[in-house]
C-alpha cells in the first residue's frame, strides 16, 4: 500500500507542468511569508504578544507578502527546477530576501512612524530566508527519496570517485540524482582531503581501496582529474586493475576547454590511457603551410589514417580538398562525413586507383593540385603474406604511379605514409613499403624534379582497420579467449589523430628526400595490453576471459624498429620530430631491378618477386614458409596451365 501510494505521489507530481509547479511553490511561500511574520511578532516580544493584535497590520503585512513574491519572482527563485538543484539558490535567496524585506525596513527608518516595528522587520526577514531555504532543500531531499523509492527495484551501480576536486564534486552532484547510481565514496590522493565530506560523501586515500572493496563492494571507479598528465593517470589505472572492477574516466581538460564535451560526460577507458606518454602536440604554423588555401588530394582517403588526414585538412582551410579511394563504400562515408561537419569545405570525391596513371593525371591536371598524401596501401602483414604479387603491385606500383604523376603535373609537395615494418622488414608488406620508399627516395634526387618529396615511418595507429585494440575489444565484448601471438612481441603505439598531425607536419618540413619519424616513447608488450583491457573491462584474466598464445604469424616480428641506422637522426623544427637521410639507390641503379620486380608481380609470380624484393632490399628476411608457399602455389598454376593446354 504504501509502495503504491509512493508511486501514486510521485507519477501525479511529475506529471504536472511547470506553470502548476510554480503556483504550487509561490502557495507554499506565501504561505511561509505569512508563518515568518506571524513569527517575528512573537519572537520580538518574548511570545507574550497576543496574535490578535496582530490583525491590525493586516494592509502592511499583505504589502510585505506580496512585495517579497515579486521580488523573488524579478530575482528567479521559482525558475529552477527544485529536483536537479543544490544549494546554488542559496545566494538568490539572499538577494530576494535583502530586496524584499530591506525595502521595509529603509522605509521604517526614514519615516519613522511606519507601524510595522523595525526589529520585527528584521526577524521577518531572517526568518524567510530560513523557511524558504528549509523548504527548498526538503522538496529537493523528499523528491530524491521519492525518486529512489519508485527506481527501488532497479539495480544500482555502486561506485566510487577518484578525485575530489571540482570535476570530482560536479561529477557527484551529477551522479546523485540519477536512482541507477549508488555513490560509496570519493579517492583522492591529497590527505588534508581524507575523512573529509563532501556533499555528505566521504573520502578516502588510495590505500584504502581493497579494504574499501571489501566492506563494500563497489562496480565502478570513474577518474575525474582532467588535469592528470598520461603517466599519472597509468600509474593509478594500474593500481586500480588489482581489483575486479569497471574503470571510466571524464573528458581531458582539452576537450573540456574546447567545448568539445562536459566534465559529466563519462566514457570508457581509452587504450591511449595506457600509454603512459603525451600526445606530441603539434606546431600550429606547420599545419597550415601546405593546406590553407592549397587544393590538397589524399589517395587512400577513406582508410584509417586517409579518413583521419581529411578530417584536419578540412579544419585547416583549404582551397579545395580531393578524396582519391579505390573502396565505393569508404569513399561515399568520409564524404559524407565531411559534407556534413564541414559544409564550407570543397570536396571533391573520386573512385580509383593509385595503379591507374590515366585517372590520376586527369585529375591533377584539372584540379592543379598543390600537396599530395599518399595514404593508399594494402598495410595487413597476414594478407599480403598470402598475397604477395598483388601486395607489391599496389604498395609499389601504385607509388611509383602517383609520384611520377605528381611530377608531371609539378605537384609542390608529396608525402609518403610508410611504416616501421619498412625497417628490416620480415613480411613482403614491409619490404614493399620499403622499396615504395626507395622509389621516392630515387624520384627526389633527380635534378628535373620539381616535387618536394617526404616520408613519413610510424609505428602501430590505435584503432585503425587490423589493429590489435578493436580486435581485443570485440574478443572480450562476445567473452572470448583474447588471441595473442607471442608473450613478448611489442609494439609502438600512437593515436590516428597524433600520426596524421606528423604527415602533415612532416611535409612542411621537407627539404626533399627525408625519412620523418616521431619520438614514440617506449614500445607496449603487447600481452600486458590485453591484461590491462581485460581488467579495465571489470573482468579477471583467465578467469572470464583467457589469453591465448597462437604463435608468431608468417613475416611477423618481436619487436619492430623505426630507423635502419640509429645513429644517423636529425633534429627538425618541432622537439619531438626526427629526420633521417637513409640509404638509398639513385634512379639508374633501382629502375632495372623495379621494372623486372613488377613485371613478376603483374605475372603473380610470387617467389620470383620475393626473389626481387630482396636484391631490392637486402636486410628483408623472408620466412621460409614464405618461399614454400609460392612455390606451391607457382606449380600448381603449372599444372593446370598444362591440364589446360592437354
Amino acid at each position: 500500500m504504501k509502495k503504491r501510494f509512493t508511486d501514486w505521489l510521485y507519477w501525479h507530481y511529475h506529471a504536472l507542468s511547470r506553470a502548476k509547479k510554480r503556483r504550487l511553490l509561490i502557495a507554499c511561500d506565501t504561505f511561509l511569508f505569512v508563518l515568518a511574520i506571524v513569527s517575528a511578532f512573537l519572537v520580538r516580544f518574548n511570545f507574550s504578544y497576543p496574535v490578535s493584535k496582530i490583525g491590525q497590520f493586516s494592509w502592511h503585512i499583505l504589502l510585505l507578502i506580496i512585495v517579497k513574491i515579486l521580488v523573488f519572482r524579478w530575482k528567479g527563485m521559482y525558475r529552477p527546477i527544485l529536483r536537479y538543484t543544490d544549494t546554488e539558490f542559496l545566494a538568490t535567496a539572499t538577494q530576494a530576501v535583502i530586496f524584499s524585506s530591506g525595502t521595509q525596513v529603509i522605509l521604517a527608518y526614514l519615516m519613522g512612524e511606519w507601524p510595522l516595528p523595525r526589529s520585527v522587520l528584521i526577524i521577518d526577514a531572517m526568518l524567510t530566508f530560513i523557511f524558504v531555504v528549509y523548504l527548498r532543500l526538503i522538496i529537493t531531499w523528499g523528491f530524491r527519496q521519492l525518486k529512489h523509492r519508485v527506481n527501488g527495484d532497479q539495480q544500482q551501480e555502486k561506485l566510487i570517485i577518484y578525485g575530489a576536486g571540482v570535476a570530482g564534486s560536479q561529477l557527484a552532484r551529477t551522479l546523485i540524482h540519477e536512482p541507477g547510481y549508488d555513490l560509496i565514496g570519493f579517492i583522492d590522493d591529497n590527505p588534508e582531503l581524507h575523512q573529509q565530506l563532501i556533499k555528505g560523501i566521504p573520502v578516502y586515500s588510495p590505500s584504502d581501496l581493497i579494504h574499501l572493496y571489501k566492506q563494500k563492494p563497489f562496480d565502478t571507479v570513474i577518474l575525474a582529474i582532467p588535469s592528470l598528465n598520461k603517466q599519472r593517470r597509468r600509474e593509478i589505472i594500474e593500481n586500480l586493475q588489482k581489483l575486479p572492477i569497471l574503470v571510466k574516466t571524464v573528458p581531458s581538460l582539452t576537450e573540456i576547454l574546447t567545448n568539445k564535451v562536459s566534465i559529466s560526460e563519462i566514457r570508457s577507458i581509452d587504450v591511449t590511457d595506457l600509454l603512459g606518454r603525451e600526445e606530441v602536440q603539434p606546431e600550429p604554423h606547420l599545419l597550415r603551410i601546405n593546406i590553407t588555401g592549397k587544393v590538397v588530394l589524399v589517395t587512400g582517403a577513406g582508410g584509417s589514417i586517409g579518413s583521419e588526414l581529411c578530417r584536419q585538412i578540412a579544419q585547416l582551410g583549404p582551397k579545395c580538398l580531393i578524396l582519391y579511394e579505390i573502396s565505393e563504400f569508404s569513399l561515399y562515408s568520409i564524404n559524407l562525413e565531411l559534407a556534413e561537419k564541414y559544409p564550407e569545405v570543397h570536396c571533391i570525391p573520386y573512385l580509383g586507383s593509385v595503379t591507374d596513371a590515366t585517372h590520376l593525371t586527369s585529375i591533377l591536371a584539372k584540379h592543379r593540385v598543390n600537396t599530395i598524401y599518399h595514404a593508399a596501401a594494402y598495410k595487413h602483414v597476414p594478407l599480403v603474406e598470402a598475397n604477395p604479387s598483388q601486395g607489391v603491385y599496389n604498395n609499389v606500383y601504385g607509388t611509383l604511379v602517383t609520384a611520377e604523376c605528381a611530377i608531371a603535373a609539378r605537384v609542390d609537395n608529396f608525402v609518403l605514409i610508410s611504416t616501421d615494418k619498412a625497417v628490416r622488414p620480415t613480411n613482403v608488406m614491409g619490404a614493399s613499403k620499403r622499396v615504395a620508399e626507395l622509389v621516392i627516395q630515387a624520384l627526389s634526387d633527380l635534378p628535373t624534379t620539381h616535387t618536394c618529396f617526404a616520408i613519413v615511418r610510424f609505428g602501430n595507429v590505435l584503432d585503425s582497420s587490423g589493429s590489435v585494440v578493436p580486435l581485443f575489444r570485440r574478443q572480450i565484448a562476445q567473452r572470448q579467449p583474447i588471441t595473442v601471438t607471442h608473450p613478448d612481441v611489442t609494439r609502438y603505439f600512437m593515436s590516428i589523430p597524433e600520426a596524421v598531425r606528423l604527415v602533415i607536419q612532416a611535409g612542411a618540413m621537407a627539404k626533399g628526400g627525408e625519412v620523418f619519424l616521431l619520438d614514440m616513447g617506449e614500445p607496449i608488450r603487447i600481452y600486458d595490453l590485453a591484461l590491462q583491457m581485460i581488467r579495465l573491462s571489470g573482468l579477471v584474466p583467465d578467469q572470464d576471459i583467457k589469453i591465448e598464445i597462437t604463435g608468431l604469424r608468417p613475416g611477423e616480428k618481436l619487436y619492430e624498429e623505426l630507423l635502419i641506422d640509429g645513429d644517423n637522426i636529425n633534429p627538425t623544427q618541432h622537439p619531438k620530430v626526427f629526420s633521417a637521410y637513409e640509404y638509398r639507390l639513385s634512379w639508374h641503379e633501382l629502375e632495372s631491378l623495379l621494372n623486372t620486380l613488377l613485371d613478376k608481380a603483374r605475372a603473380n609470380q610470387h617467389r620470383q618477386v620475393v626473389i626481387y624484393l630482396q636484391k631490392l632490399v637486402p636486410e628483408y628476411q623472408c620466412s621460409q614458409n614464405l618461399y614454400a608457399e609460392t612455390l606451391t602455389v607457382e606449380l600448381n598454376g603449372c599444372v593446370n596451365q598444362a591440364n589446360h593446354k592437354g
